[in-house]
């Protein structure tokens, strides 16, 4: 039967003829979607038309209009009927009374739900004023029936009075967005979620359809129709499975709903259901940001124009990494960024919209995916600092990765992520899907990075810790292949790599056998011991097992499992120590580093030495090649202040020191013997720094060693420099950067106090612990100081003035001493 044969059915038969009619259109196999969503509009169309033409025989001034999604021409088996009886005034109010009856009455006879309200244009426009609900509803108001010009004047009224009034109302609709998405949550990771109601469902995608009738914002377009008419197939799907008119994908639904619409089972079902809601949610984030920075602009903008005489100021650029900036609160590219040529700048561009709190502009994220070059295998350094910067940045790191995720960049950079990508989780514990969980791993994990030596590896654990779970089988097992493969390609050496496999291998080892062994039985703790191998495992591992669990849910942790695991790691520590190995013989220096330091003995003043490291590209080895830092050497004659001194110089000329050492060099006899005049006792410090520049080109070498010699006699104030210049900037809101933690090492040298400082790394940080350091009146044998990420994980080796170790009472005044500083 013909769509045309259906309607002439419900014209000939009255109510139950349209029952009968729409029974058949809901039961046609071969028909569903959009085409069943408008065949049933159209249906319901003839059938109120005729109820309309019947009563309004000799009535002037009236039409009836569907709103809302009838508006739309969409109705799902169990929607609502809107309707409103617009009329003009001039008709009797008994007559339109009756109408109005002629037609609600047989609607609710079929037991169909009605919203319905008769009114005329002026008492509609005044609802709408009033309440945003029913404004929303007119800006799809159909015409139906009646006097057309009545309905197009309502219309043209009601986009209008919306227009002028979106600077008021697109307000109060994003609040009222928010509030509806606290009390519903987000429909992309709920195991039941209500299609409608929840966040990145129906609703939010109707307001998207308000913001760009209001003509001040536009969503980004591309998806967004998909995702929209994958929801509304599935709740057809669920109307038609349970025969009621429910948004709530129930789990019992979930496998009747999926064979509805031909999918393999739930977990399909669901998967297809989030990555439409995801889609929505992300154009709803960006066209949000997009309303408040046309309303800002709007409330500024005539001021400046009074201030600066007329004309449109150009907007405000500052510069946040190489190729990337900040513009109007948000991070978009340079002007001379070539994401062609740049394959890092993805990664690069994220870190820096993490580490600001800032969004990637939606222009920025989708012209890298355009030109987007695959990295070279393996990644280069920066790129793996890069991806641990940005999952080191706690929350703005979710809103980051979202942004990437949706033009497909993630899949770009990490193949394997497709797998877990929107892919559910049945265990009520857990409250997110794979991929999300795995980001809020890495969240959790941020907030542990002063906890362990190496943050980089906590991060990459914990992004890839259920990497496992798109794979048949144990996902650890699957997990640790895949784990390899992984940091290998980003670029890890081979102990980093079997450390991280390791990590996924056995993330759930500690927190399973501290809730289902007993601990008091030897043989428990020693194959936890065997398992892990080392100390440095051992700590990784705890704390990605609290930011796994915290990650999971709030019933995944508590203080009584976090005390057993405590517990198990205590005594599997305790197997691992055994006798302290010996400490390592230091390295000879090279032929370079003792020339420099012979210059500056001979000399009395400090000397450096600039030289570019770099490797030929992976694909093309006789191509250009690849910076990879710059390595600086410095000798200087022993003497109080040089690390604060020389750190704070760096500081001040933007470098960001990547790695640095730094140790005491006795020089030969001969060499002193020959220099009797030098003011040197023969001991040189020799620092080699790993840096770059974090805008530009490096400085030269000449005007770094002047800053220097005069930092070293105190005739250049660096703590003020610094000072000057983070007061130049405005500061912005940027992550909440856990605090920074100094303890004494309780393995360390014999020749010295081992101080680990973990810290957010930031301009002028070496500086601060330096001068900290020197007010100690602690000498610093040797520093070795090294930048993960975000992260400063620095290692210094202090001795007392006659140069021998530190009492144990006295190490931990000056550690405490040391991390008060720091907090200030």
């Amino acid at each position: 039967m013909t769509s045309t044969d259906v309607r002439t059915e419900a014209e000939d038969s009255g109510p139950s003829g349209y029952a009968a009619a729409r029974l058949r259109l809901l039961q046609e196999g071969a028909r569903s979607g959009p085409p069943r969503r408008a065949a049933l509009a159209e249906l319901t169309d003839d059938w109120l038309t005729g109820l309309f033409d019947a009563g309004a025989e000799g009535l002037r001034g009236v039409s009836l209009i569907a709103v809302g999604g009838y508006g739309r021409g969409e109705l799902s088996p169990r929607s609502d009927l809107d309707l409103l009886l617009l009329h003009d005034g001039s008709a009797d109010p008994d007559a339109v009374a009756a109408l109005a009856d002629r037609i609600w009455y047989p609607v609710w006879d079929l037991g169909l739900a009605l919203d319905h309200s008769v009114r005329t244009p002026a008492e509609a426009r005044k609802t709408a004023g009033e309440d945003l609900k029913v404004q929303l509803g007119l800006l799809d108001a159909r015409h139906l029936a009646g006097d057309l010009g009545l309905t197009a004047g309502l219309r043209t009224s009601v986009l209008a009075d919306w227009r002028n009034q979106a600077p008021k109302r697109l307000p109060e609709l994003q609040e009222l967005c928010a509030e509806r998405a606290e009390r519903q949550g987000e429909l992309q990771y709920l195991l039941e979620p209500d299609l409608k109601e929840a966040r990145g469902g129906l609703r939010d995608a109707t307001a998207l359809r308000a913001v760009a009738a209001s003509w001040l914002a536009d969503a980004p377009r591309e998806g967004l129709a998909d995702a929209r008419k994958r929801i509304l197939d599935v709740r057809d799907a669920l109307h038609l499975a349970t025969g009621r008119a429910t948004d709530r994908l129930s789990l019992q639904e979930q496998d009747q709903v999926a064979a509805e619409l031909g999918l393999l089972d739930a977990d399909t079902l669901l998967r297809q259901v989030y990555e439409a809601a995801r889609v929505i949610s992300y154009a709803s984030d960006v066209t949000w940001r997009e309303v408040g920075r046309v309303l800002k602009s709007r409330a500024v903008r005539p001021r400046l124009r009074a201030m600066l005489g007329g004309g449109k100021p150009a907007p405000e650029r500052s510069p946040l990494a190489e190729g990337v900036v900040e513009q109007d609160g948000e991070v978009v590219l340079a002007r001379a960024a070539r994401p062609d040529r740049d394959p890092v700048l993805p990664l690069r561009a994220a870190a820096a919209a993490a580490q600001s709190g800032l969004p990637l502009s939606l222009h920025a994220v989708r012209r890298m995916a355009a030109a987007a070059r695959p990295l070279p295998t393996p990644w280069p350094a920066e790129a793996r600092e890069q991806l641990v910067t940005l999952l080191g940045s706690g929350r703005p790191t979710v809103e980051v990765w979202e942004a990437l995720e949706a033009e497909g960049l993630i899949t770009q950079l990490l193949p394997d992520w497709e797998r877990v990508r929107c892919r559910p989780q049945r265990n009520a514990v857990h409250i997110w899907t794979v991929d999300r969980h795995l980001i809020e791993t890495a969240v959790q994990a941020s907030e542990l990075t002063r906890r362990v030596g190496r943050p980089d590896l906590l991060l990459v654990s914990a992004l890839l810790h259920d990497i496992g779970k798109g794979w048949p089988g144990d996902h650890s097992v699957a997990g640790e292949i895949i784990a390899r493969d992984v940091a290998a390609r980003i670029g890890f050496d081979r102990t980093d790599v079997a450390t991280l496999a390791a990590l996924v291998r056995h993330h759930l080892l500690l927190v399973e056998t501290a809730t289902r062994r007993d601990l008091e039985d030897p043989a428990t703790v020693r194959s936890v011991a065997e398992a892990v191998g080392s100390q440095g495992t051992l700590e990784l591992l705890h704390a990605l097992t609290e930011a796994d669990a915290l990650a999971t849910g709030p019933a995944a942790w508590s203080s009584w499992r976090a005390s057993l695991v405590a517990d198990l790691v205590k005594r599997v520590s305790a197997v691992l120590a055994g006798d302290a190995p010996e400490e390592p013989e230091t390295a000879a220096p090279t032929a370079e580093q003792e020339r420099l330091a012979i210059e500056a003995f001979r000399t009395g003043s400090p000397v450096l030495s600039l030289r570019a490291q770099t490797e030929p590209p992976a694909e093309d080895p006789s191509g250009e090649p690849e910076p990879l830092g710059v390595e600086l050497l410095i000798a200087v004659p022993d003497q109080p202040g040089v690390l604060p001194a020389v750190a704070g110089v760096l500081a001040m000329h933007r470098l960001t020191v990547r790695t640095a050492e730094l140790r005491a060099l006795d020089l030969p006899d001969s060499v002193q013997d020959s220099e009797n005049s030098s003011p040197s006792e023969g001991s040189v410090l020799l620092l080699d720094w790993r840096v770059a520049a974090e805008y530009g080109s490096l400085p030269q070498a000449a005007r770094l060693r002047a800053d220097l010699v005069r930092a070293l006699d105190g005739s250049l104030d660096i703590a003020g420099r610094l000072a000057e210049r983070d007061a130049a900037y405005p500061r912005r809101r940027g992550i909440i950067a856990p605090p920074p933690r100094v303890t004494v090492a309780s393995v360390g040298s014999r020749r010295a106090t081992v101080i680990e400082v973990r810290a957010h790394d930031a301009p002028g940080l070496l500086h601060r612990i330096g001068r900290a350091l020197e007010d100690a009146d602690v000498r610093v044998r040797s520093a070795h100081v090294s930048t993960l990420g975000a992260n400063a994980v620095d290692a210094f080796y202090v001795t007392g003035p006659e140069g021998a170790p530190l009492p144990g009472e006295e190490a931990a005044s000056v550690a405490r001493a040391l991390e008060e500083t720091l907090r200030e």
